[in-house]
């Protein structure tokens, strides 16, 4: 099976704050599978530190105002169109995140508050029938 994962949770330093959300459940849960990281926020040309980001009334914004709708959008884009070339049969995604996010994400407060919702990447996926899931599920 080919499983696409948010590079993140593989280990890779890709985070906002530099680190990572590496998962060892992800790690036993893929074992024997092709595994294919990604991280839209980098693929969309973001720096690693970067400032948080949550979406704002359908915006994704930083936490000083910013708009980085464009970077996150690019990077969902670029990701969606290797799962297609890919034929991944399931993506495994950072919970919460802007991008990733499958069932909640941040309230665009930055107050910590969740709302129900998709990241971007998570919702073009689900838009093109790709079979998500969060981490938290596993």
């Amino acid at each position: 099976m080919k499983i696409m994962v948010s590079a993140c949770l593989l280990g890779h330093n890709c985070k906002y704050s530099g680190g990572n959300n590496y998962s060892e459940k992800v790690a036993e849960y893929t074992k024997g599978n092709e595994v294919i990281p990604v991280c839209p926020e980098v693929a969309g040309g973001l720096p690693t530190p970067r400032i948080p980001c949550e979406i704002v009334n359908g915006v994704v914004t930083n936490k000083i105002g910013e708009s980085k709708d464009k970077e996150f959008r690019f990077g969902a884009e670029l990701c969606l169109k290797k799962a297609l070339e890919e034929k991944v049969d399931l993506v495994i995604l950072q919970s919460r995140s802007p991008s990733c996010g499958v069932k909640q994400i941040y309230d665009g407060s930055f107050s910590g508050k969740l709302i129900d919702g998709r990241g971007v990447f998570a919702q073009l996926l689900v838009d093109n029938g790709i079979e998500v899931l969060d981490l938290e599920d596993i």
